[in-house]
């Protein structure tokens, strides 16, 4: 019963009745989001192109900080970004990533395979990124 009563305490806090915001919230989305691009454009050369590691490992840490902070921020504003479409979508492309460091030789489609998740899901009408498969 104790559980019951922490999750009841701890749902206005993860899922509030409004998303958070706060002041510049949105410019700081959207300058989190053109770092994320330019690393991604940075690793491209690596998944691609097998460049050496020294050539791309720098966009890396910027693909990877950007999106942990453009998730952080997702997360803060609602907890349901977890069970929405768009936020699952994300879960899945760190997957890809994760698969493509153990298995190299698939590097190149998995990228790409990520960047068609990127482009259907960014691009897709608010109905479908919202959409909560629980």
């Amino acid at each position: 019963m104790v559980e019951y009563a922490a999750m009841i305490r701890l749902k206005p806090l993860l899922i509030p009745a409004v998303p958070r915001q706060f002041p510049g919230e949105r410019w700081i989305n959207i300058a989190l989001r053109c770092l994320h691009l330019v690393g991604i454009a940075g690793i491209s050369g690596g998944f691609l192109f097998t460049l050496a590691e020294a050539q791309w490992l720098p966009f890396w840490y910027l693909t990877l900080s950007s999106g942990v902070a453009l998730s952080l921020l997702y997360v803060w504003s609602t907890a349901l970004w977890l069970v929405q479409l768009k936020g699952i979508a994300i879960l899945l492309k760190v997957a890809l990533l994760a698969a493509a460091t153990l298995f190299p030789e698939w590097r190149a489609g998995l990228f790409v395979s990520i960047i068609l998740i990127s482009g259907l899901i960014a691009h897709a009408p608010g109905a479908v990124r919202g959409y909560r498969l629980i």
